[in-house]
């Protein structure tokens, strides 16, 4: 039996994996439909290589700092048949699929960014940001919340009687994912053309909505793994954390839609806002509070892009500061209030701890993002020169176009 629950488990959170990774492809098209047809095949590219640099060093390194695991023993022991000093893997090589699952968020983060900084950052030195992300910066803040490392949430709750409680990643994803990314995207500065000295702000539209939407939809599809497989087994599966995130992902949409005038891309990155806010509380709230978290989000998403870029004159490409930063930010919060039994929620979460420790993973997020990027900026450069932003990303790294017959005319 004992084997047959752990195979089970295996699969559970194998499809998860699965799931979560696709949202990768999510990832991609949502950047390629967002960005110019000049940089739109390295965003494909990026995404990808990052996922795969991302496996690397979360294996080789991350890992251990969040959880205490390595791999370097032989595949007996790896998969649970076979038992070596120190090393203690369950059947089935449940703990290899576990990490599978874990990559996939830890590999958001650079895809998080990505977005921000498209259309004129240096793809190398991005690449060695991915590499100190996920082998360091972000499994630290990760094995703090969700392993307990150094006694931070044992400390919370001896002090207010709960710890931290962030279910599917909120704060630990989107939040430091998003805060990152401003960093990046203030050293970076806006691209070339979007706001004249005068301070008037150029339009540049999206490439491509179908791609944006498509984009948009496989994150939206592959969600449902990331937040109801946070189980991580299935006896803890509730159906609980999937009425929620439809709910929340609605709620963003319709609140997009109103707030956003009818924008498509408004519309389309409202589900996702939605969908941001609801994992850290998913597994607490009532159903009528996961729509207000998301249908806040939806709204807050709208105007923070919007004063964003007009206002601050911050060129955040695809919003992720406003979409991971800012509505991870009000996810974490949300959770300590639509988690209340007396607002419907399940309890066991205080909205002091909510608070305090979403704007501590904020500002940490934005500490790395501004060290990390900024030693890049005065060590190797981040930005591509002023002719290769300009004949586009796409030509100037890769030597070929999305739509190479074009290319030849």
């Amino acid at each position: 039996m004992d084997t047959d629950t752990t195979g089970t488990d295996v699969l559970f959170i194998l499809l998860g994996a699965i799931m979560v990774f696709a949202m990768h492809a999510g990832f991609a098209f949502l950047e390629v439909g967002t960005v110019r047809r000049k940089n739109q095949v390295n965003a494909l590219v990026k995404i990808l290589v990052d996922f795969a640099l991302s496996t690397i060093c979360y294996f080789m390194i991350g890992y251990g700092v969040a959880y205490g695991v390595d791999f370097f023993v032989n595949a007996a022991v790896l998969s649970g048949s076979a038992k070596a000093e120190g090393y203690s893997f369950a059947s089935n090589g449940y703990d290899l699929v576990k990490f599978f699952f874990l990559l996939t968020f830890a590999a958001a983060i650079p895809a998080i960014i990505s977005g921000g900084i498209a259309e004129r950052a240096k793809f190398w030195p991005q690449l060695a940001a991915t590499a100190v992300l996920t082998a360091l910066a972000y499994p630290f803040f990760e094995g703090i919340i969700w392993n307990g490392n150094f006694g931070f949430q044992t400390y919370l709750e001896g002090m207010f009687g709960y710890g931290f409680h962030d279910f599917a990643g909120s704060i630990v994803v989107h939040a430091v994912g998003g805060w990152i990314a401003l960093g990046a995207v203030i050293f970076l500065g806006a691209r070339m053309g979007r706001y004249r000295k005068n301070g008037a702000v150029v339009g540049i539209p999206p490439s491509n909505i179908p791609f944006l939407a498509l984009g948009s939809w496989i994150l939206c599809i592959g969600w449902f793994g990331f937040n109801v497989m946070s189980a991580q087994a299935i006896d803890g599966i509730s159906g609980l954390v999937a009425i929620n995130s439809l709910m929340a992902m609605v709620g963003g949409i319709l609140a997009a839609l109103v707030t956003g005038r009818n924008d498509p891309g408004f519309v389309h990155n409202g589900a996702l806002a939605g969908l941001v806010a609801v994992c850290a509380g998913s597994d607490i709230m009532h159903p009528l509070g996961a729509l207000a978290t998301g249908g806040i989000a939806g709204a807050l998403f709208v105007y923070a892009f919007t004063y964003c870029q007009n206002k601050l004159k911050i060129d955040d490409v695809l919003g992720v500061w406003p979409l991971h930063g800012l509505c991870g930010l009000w996810g974490g919060i949300a959770a300590g209030i639509f988690g209340l039994e007396a607002l419907g929620g399940l309890g066991g979460v205080s909205l002091t701890v909510q608070i305090l420790v979403s704007l501590l993973g904020c500002a940490y997020a934005l500490i790395v993002g501004l060290v990390v990027y900024g030693l890049l900026k005065l060590t190797v450069g981040i930005r591509l020169d002023e002719q290769s932003e300009f004949e586009g990303a796409d030509l100037s790294i890769h030597k070929i176009g999305a739509y190479p017959e074009e290319d030849l005319r």
